[in-house]
Protein backbone atom coordinates (compact mmCIF):
# COMPACT_ATOMS: atom_id res chain seq x y z
CA UNK A 1 0.00 0.00 0.00
CA UNK A 2 1.21 3.51 -0.92
CA UNK A 3 -0.37 6.54 0.94
CA UNK A 4 0.02 9.46 -1.66
CA UNK A 5 2.43 11.99 -0.72
CA UNK A 6 -0.13 15.07 -0.03
CA UNK A 7 -2.40 13.00 2.92
CA UNK A 8 -0.16 13.32 6.43
CA UNK A 9 -3.12 11.61 8.26
CA UNK A 10 -5.90 9.28 7.96
CA UNK A 11 -9.45 9.74 9.53
CA UNK A 12 -11.59 6.73 9.77
CA UNK A 13 -15.03 6.61 11.27
CA UNK A 14 -16.31 3.73 13.63
CA UNK A 15 -19.75 2.48 13.35
CA UNK A 16 -19.94 1.02 9.48
CA UNK A 17 -16.31 1.02 9.05
CA UNK A 18 -14.41 -0.15 11.71
CA UNK A 19 -16.93 -1.97 13.61
CA UNK A 20 -19.60 -3.60 11.17
CA UNK A 21 -21.59 -6.09 13.25
CA UNK A 22 -22.92 -9.20 11.09
CA UNK A 23 -26.69 -8.23 11.76
CA UNK A 24 -28.35 -5.83 9.65
CA UNK A 25 -30.08 -4.61 12.60
CA UNK A 26 -26.75 -3.92 14.52
CA UNK A 27 -26.05 -4.64 18.36
CA UNK A 28 -29.66 -4.66 19.35
CA UNK A 29 -31.10 -7.25 17.00
CA UNK A 30 -31.29 -9.81 19.97
CA UNK A 31 -31.90 -7.21 22.85
CA UNK A 32 -35.60 -8.26 23.80
CA UNK A 33 -34.83 -11.95 23.43
CA UNK A 34 -31.71 -11.41 25.86
CA UNK A 35 -32.69 -8.71 27.97
CA UNK A 36 -36.50 -8.64 27.64
CA UNK A 37 -36.08 -5.17 26.44
CA UNK A 38 -38.03 -3.96 23.42
CA UNK A 39 -35.91 -2.00 20.77
CA UNK A 40 -38.88 0.43 19.93
CA UNK A 41 -39.84 1.09 23.20
CA UNK A 42 -35.69 2.14 24.51
CA UNK A 43 -35.90 4.11 21.35
CA UNK A 44 -39.38 6.01 22.42
CA UNK A 45 -38.39 6.41 25.87
CA UNK A 46 -34.41 6.84 25.83
CA UNK A 47 -33.03 7.48 22.36
CA UNK A 48 -35.42 10.00 20.66
CA UNK A 49 -35.15 12.53 23.80
CA UNK A 50 -31.96 12.25 25.19
CA UNK A 51 -29.46 11.11 22.81
CA UNK A 52 -28.88 14.02 20.97
CA UNK A 53 -27.99 15.74 24.44
CA UNK A 54 -25.37 12.77 25.25
CA UNK A 55 -23.86 13.15 22.39
CA UNK A 56 -22.97 16.63 22.28
CA UNK A 57 -21.79 16.01 25.88
CA UNK A 58 -24.35 18.14 27.25
CA UNK A 59 -25.26 14.88 29.59
CA UNK A 60 -24.01 11.77 30.55
CA UNK A 61 -25.14 8.61 29.63
CA UNK A 62 -25.67 6.85 33.08
CA UNK A 63 -27.68 9.82 34.14
CA UNK A 64 -29.88 10.09 31.27
CA UNK A 65 -30.43 5.95 31.01
CA UNK A 66 -30.79 4.73 34.46
CA UNK A 67 -34.05 6.35 34.98
CA UNK A 68 -35.27 5.44 31.86
CA UNK A 69 -34.41 1.65 32.70
CA UNK A 70 -35.86 2.34 35.83
CA UNK A 71 -39.28 3.09 34.59
CA UNK A 72 -39.20 0.61 31.49
CA UNK A 73 -37.35 -1.86 32.21
CA UNK A 74 -36.90 -1.91 36.50
CA UNK A 75 -35.63 -5.39 36.17
CA UNK A 76 -32.79 -4.36 34.33
CA UNK A 77 -29.89 -3.12 35.93
CA UNK A 78 -28.01 0.19 34.20
CA UNK A 79 -24.82 -1.59 34.36
CA UNK A 80 -25.87 -4.51 32.52
CA UNK A 81 -27.27 -3.04 29.78
CA UNK A 82 -24.36 -1.06 28.97
CA UNK A 83 -22.33 -3.98 29.32
CA UNK A 84 -24.54 -5.50 27.24
CA UNK A 85 -24.59 -2.97 24.59
CA UNK A 86 -20.69 -2.36 23.98
CA UNK A 87 -19.91 -6.00 24.20
CA UNK A 88 -22.46 -6.38 21.19
CA UNK A 89 -21.71 -3.48 19.35
CA UNK A 90 -17.73 -4.29 19.04
CA UNK A 91 -17.25 -6.34 15.98
CA UNK A 92 -13.91 -5.34 14.43
CA UNK A 93 -13.18 -4.91 11.06
CA UNK A 94 -10.01 -6.95 11.28
CA UNK A 95 -8.80 -6.84 7.24
CA UNK A 96 -9.25 -2.74 7.45
CA UNK A 97 -6.97 -3.06 10.78
CA UNK A 98 -4.38 -4.82 9.27
CA UNK A 99 -4.48 -2.01 6.29
CA UNK A 100 -4.26 0.28 9.25
CA UNK A 101 -1.37 -0.82 10.54
CA UNK A 102 0.53 -1.11 6.62
CA UNK A 103 -0.38 2.89 6.66
CA UNK A 104 1.39 3.73 10.71
CA UNK A 105 3.99 1.25 8.93
CA UNK A 106 4.73 4.28 6.30
CA UNK A 107 5.11 6.81 9.37
CA UNK A 108 1.16 8.50 8.37
CA UNK A 109 -0.71 8.76 11.53
CA UNK A 110 -4.25 6.77 11.71
CA UNK A 111 -6.75 8.46 13.71
CA UNK A 112 -10.53 8.07 14.70
CA UNK A 113 -13.03 10.41 13.86
CA UNK A 114 -16.45 9.34 14.76
CA UNK A 115 -20.06 10.36 16.82
CA UNK A 116 -19.89 8.93 20.41
CA UNK A 117 -20.40 9.51 23.92
CA UNK A 118 -17.94 9.95 26.72
CA UNK A 119 -18.45 6.28 27.66
CA UNK A 120 -18.51 3.86 24.81
CA UNK A 121 -15.45 6.27 23.54
CA UNK A 122 -13.82 4.99 26.60
CA UNK A 123 -14.77 1.33 25.98
CA UNK A 124 -13.57 1.48 22.51
CA UNK A 125 -9.98 3.31 23.61
CA UNK A 126 -9.20 1.06 26.33
CA UNK A 127 -11.46 -2.28 26.71
CA UNK A 128 -11.13 -3.14 22.94
CA UNK A 129 -7.28 -1.26 23.31
CA UNK A 130 -7.80 0.51 20.02
CA UNK A 131 -5.35 3.04 21.19
CA UNK A 132 -2.26 0.71 20.39
CA UNK A 133 -3.59 0.61 16.78
CA UNK A 134 -4.31 4.70 16.24
CA UNK A 135 -2.94 7.61 17.20
CA UNK A 136 -5.80 9.58 17.99
CA UNK A 137 -9.23 9.29 18.60
CA UNK A 138 -12.07 12.56 18.33
CA UNK A 139 -15.44 11.99 19.04
CA UNK A 140 -18.87 14.34 18.99
CA UNK A 141 -19.39 14.50 23.21
CA UNK A 142 -15.91 15.53 23.60
CA UNK A 143 -15.76 18.07 20.33
CA UNK A 144 -19.32 18.84 21.13
CA UNK A 145 -20.60 18.68 17.81
CA UNK A 146 -21.39 15.71 15.48
CA UNK A 147 -21.26 15.11 11.86
CA UNK A 148 -22.10 16.25 9.75
CA UNK A 149 -21.75 19.83 11.27
CA UNK A 150 -19.05 22.07 10.08
CA UNK A 151 -17.61 22.56 13.62
CA UNK A 152 -16.75 18.30 13.95
CA UNK A 153 -14.83 18.50 11.06
CA UNK A 154 -13.19 22.06 12.45
CA UNK A 155 -12.58 21.36 15.75
CA UNK A 156 -10.31 17.98 14.75
CA UNK A 157 -8.06 20.07 12.62
CA UNK A 158 -7.42 22.83 15.12
CA UNK A 159 -6.55 19.39 17.32
CA UNK A 160 -4.61 18.06 15.43
CA UNK A 161 -3.02 20.91 13.58
CA UNK A 162 -3.48 19.11 9.95
CA UNK A 163 -4.98 21.36 7.07
CA UNK A 164 -8.17 20.29 5.14
CA UNK A 165 -5.72 19.26 2.33
CA UNK A 166 -3.80 16.88 4.53
CA UNK A 167 -6.82 14.69 5.81
CA UNK A 168 -7.94 12.12 4.14
CA UNK A 169 -11.57 10.28 5.90
CA UNK A 170 -13.56 8.06 5.46
CA UNK A 171 -16.93 7.26 6.38
CA UNK A 172 -19.84 4.81 5.18
CA UNK A 173 -22.52 7.55 5.20
CA UNK A 174 -22.40 9.89 2.63
CA UNK A 175 -23.77 13.43 4.28
CA UNK A 176 -20.55 12.77 5.98
CA UNK A 177 -18.39 12.54 2.92
CA UNK A 178 -19.82 15.52 1.16
CA UNK A 179 -19.03 17.91 4.56
CA UNK A 180 -15.72 16.35 5.16
CA UNK A 181 -15.20 17.68 1.03
CA UNK A 182 -16.90 21.10 1.91
CA UNK A 183 -13.77 21.53 4.49
CA UNK A 184 -11.46 20.34 1.80
CA UNK A 185 -10.55 17.17 3.13
CA UNK A 186 -10.01 14.34 0.89
CA UNK A 187 -13.20 11.62 1.67
CA UNK A 188 -14.22 8.55 0.50
CA UNK A 189 -17.55 6.93 0.78
CA UNK A 190 -17.03 2.97 2.68
CA UNK A 191 -19.60 1.12 0.83
CA UNK A 192 -18.60 -1.72 3.05
CA UNK A 193 -16.12 -3.77 0.29
CA UNK A 194 -12.81 -2.64 -1.48
CA UNK A 195 -9.73 -1.94 0.55
CA UNK A 196 -8.43 1.57 2.09
CA UNK A 197 -5.87 0.41 -0.27
CA UNK A 198 -7.99 1.48 -3.53
CA UNK A 199 -9.37 4.49 -1.71
CA UNK A 200 -6.36 5.96 -0.96
CA UNK A 201 -4.81 5.02 -4.21
CA UNK A 202 -8.19 7.11 -5.44
CA UNK A 203 -7.02 10.15 -3.34
CA UNK A 204 -3.99 10.98 -4.64
CA UNK A 205 -5.02 10.79 -8.20
CA UNK A 206 -8.64 12.16 -7.96
CA UNK A 207 -7.97 14.83 -5.46
CA UNK A 208 -10.93 15.37 -2.72
CA UNK A 209 -13.06 14.12 -4.99
CA UNK A 210 -13.25 10.70 -3.93
CA UNK A 211 -16.15 8.28 -4.71
CA UNK A 212 -17.04 4.81 -3.26
CA UNK A 213 -15.26 1.91 -2.65
CA UNK A 214 -14.22 -0.06 -6.00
Amino acid sequence: MIVPSSIKAVMLDVDGVLIIHPAIRGWAVNLERDLGLSVSRLQEAFFTPHWDDIIHGRARLRDRLAPVLAEIAPALRCDDFIDYWFANDAHLNQPLLEEVAQVRAQGVPVHLATVQEHERARYLWEMLDLRARFDGLHYAADLGATKPHPDFYARIEARTGFAPSEIFFADDKQVNIDAARARGWHAAHWAGHGTLAGLLAAAGGEGNQVGACP
